[in-house]
C-alpha cells in the first residue's frame, strides 16, 4: 500500500482525506495532542483496520472523537447531568469522559467493554473534517503500539508508511500529549490517565471530588505498563546523577535535559527542553523521537519536577523506560 501524504491547507487533500474515510481506510489525523489514526467509527470492519496497522491487541479499547455536543448521543447510553459543565469548559479540548455506551456501538471500538471513552479535538483540521463529512472517527495514537506517539506527519510516516492509506498533515500537535481520561462515578471522579488537563483544573466542574488513583483496572488507552517507547533504552536519571551517568556512555547515549545546570554537558546527542510543564509537554515527544533517530542505545532523561502539575509527564517517561 502506498500512503498518500495530504495536505491540510489544500482544499483538493482535505476532501480527498475526508472521502478515503468515508470510503472505510485509515487515514492519521493531527489533533492538538498527538497525531490520531483515524477511521469512521461508524464502520466496525474500517475500525478493525486499526488494530492490524498499529498491531494493537483487540480487547484494548479506542477513543471516538466527535465534532459537535449533538454526536454524543449516538455513542452513549444517556449524557448524565455532569456532562454540560464540563463540556462547556473543555470541550473542544485535551479531555476524554468515559461513558456507558449506546446499545448500537460496535464491540469493536470499545474492545468488548460496556463503556466507551468520547472527547470533542480541538484542532481545526480533525474538527472540520468531522462536521463537513458528518462522522465520529476512532483514533488512538497513530504509531505502533506501545512505540512513540506521533506529533507530526512525518513521525507518523516512520512508523506507519505502507500500512495506512493517507496521513493528513496538519503541521505539529500544539499540546504534545495525549489527552486525560475521566471516569465520574457516583461519589468521586478518577483520572485513568494523566493528561494537559489535571485533578485542579477539572475540579471546579465537579460536585465530587476528583482523584488520580495510583492504579486501577479500567482497560483504557495507555494504561499499559510499557508504553510510549522509542527504539532506545529510556533512562530517567535525577539531575544531581545526570553527568556522572552520562559519562559512563557518552558515545552512544542521548541526553534529554532541561536544568540550566546540565545545558553545558559534553554530549554529542543533547536536546535541551523547556523547564515550564506546557513547553516541556509540547516537546516531549518531538525531542524522544529526534534522538532516537540519531541510532543511539540509550536516552538518558533528566528527571522532571515531581508535582503533581507534572503527573501526565511522570506517566508517559515511567511507560517509556519500563521493561
Amino acid at each position: 500500500m502506498k500512503t498518500e501524504i495530504l495536505n491540510a491547507l489544500l482544499a483538493a487533500d482535505f476532501q480527498r482525506a475526508g472521502e478515503l474515510l468515508t470510503a472505510g481506510e485509515l487515514v492519521a489525523v493531527p489533533t492538538e495532542t498527538v497525531y490520531g489514526l483515524a477511521a469512521d467509527a461508524g464502520n466496525p470492519e474500517a475500525v478493525a483496520k486499526i488494530f492490524a496497522a498499529k498491531q494493537r491487541p483487540r480487547n484494548h479499547p479506542l477513543i471516538t472523537h466527535i465534532g459537535s455536543i449533538d454526536q454524543l448521543s449516538l455513542w452513549v447510553k444517556e449524557i448524565p447531568d455532569w456532562v454540560s459543565p464540563l463540556a462547556d469548559a473543555f470541550w473542544p479540548g485535551p479531555l476524554t469522559l468515559i461513558f456507558e455506551r449506546h446499545p448500537s456501538v460496535s464491540d469493536v471500538i470499545t474492545g468488548g467493554l460496556p463503556s466507551i471513552g468520547v472527547r470533542m479535538p480541538d484542532h481545526p483540521v480533525l474538527l472540520s473534517l468531522l462536521q463537513q463529512f458528518d462522522i465520529a472517527v476512532a483514533a488512538p495514537s497513530a504509531n505502533p503500539y506501545q512505540k512513540l506517539s506521533p506529533t507530526s506527519a512525518a513521525q507518523v510516516l516512520s512508523g506507519l508508511d505502507g500500512k495506512i492509506a493517507a496521513v493528513l498533515d496538519g503541521g505539529n500537535c500544539g499540546v504534545g500529549t495525549e489527552s486525560t481520561i475521566l471516569r465520574v462515578g457516583e461519589d468521586k471522579a478518577e483520572i485513568l490517565r494523566s493528561g494537559p488537563l489535571s485533578a485542579e483544573d477539572l475540579q471546579p466542574y465537579l460536585p465530587v471530588p476528583v482523584i488520580t488513583p495510583q492504579s486501577h483496572h479500567q482497560a483504557v488507552s495507555g494504561n499499559k505498563k510499557v508504553h510510549y517507547q522509542p527504539n532506545a533504552k529510556v533512562v530517567i536519571c535525577p539531575t544531581p546523577t545526570f553527568a556522572a551517568t552520562l559519562a559512563a556512555e557518552p558515545e552512544t547515549t542521548g541526553a534529554l535535559v532541561y536544568s540550566s545546570s546540565l545545558q553545558g554537558i559534553n554530549c554529542r546527542q543533547r536536546l535541551i527542553l523547556p523547564c515550564d510543564h506546557q513547553g516541556y509537554r509540547q516537546a516531549l515527544y518531538a525531542s524522544l523521537h529526534a534522538l532516537d533517530g540519531k541510532g543511539v542505545h540509550k536516552l538518558l532523561v533528566e528527571a522532571p519536577p515531581i508535582l503533581p502539575s507534572w503527573a501526565d509527564i511522570w506517566d508517559r517517561l515511567s511507560r517509556a523506560a519500563a521493561e
